[in-house]
């Protein structure tokens, strides 16, 4: 099993869950983070596979990815409007500590 940053279980769940009240954004969140770390790549995955895998409705699944991206916790492309879509999770907390080191 891939081991999750302690600041997803610290800071971002309690971030999301409690603050946000978008308990499906962590959900959706932790499954991407785990589909992209098991294929080592953006994971590409429709709405409707996406709220299946992880156990929520269509609307909900498509509702938390737009706060994700919102929150610049997720990167979604798409080839074009009918496409489906490829996600990049993000870590801003570890990009920033990059660049403070410079």
């Amino acid at each position: 099993m891939a081991t999750v940053d302690d600041y997803v279980i610290d800071v971002l769940m309690r971030d999301l869950v409690g603050h946000d009240r978008r308990p499906v954004s962590f959900l959706v969140y932790l499954w991407l983070g785990a589909a992209q770390a098991r294929a080592g790549a953006e994971v590409r995955i429709s709405f409707q596979e996406m709220a299946e895998s992880i156990g929520v409705s269509k609307s909900a699944a498509q509702a938390a990815v737009r706060w994700l991206v919102r929150r610049k916790l997720l990167h979604a492309t798409k080839a074009n409007a009918t496409a489906v879509p490829s996600y990049k999770v993000m870590t801003p907390w570890k990009d920033g500590a990059r660049r403070g080191r410079g």
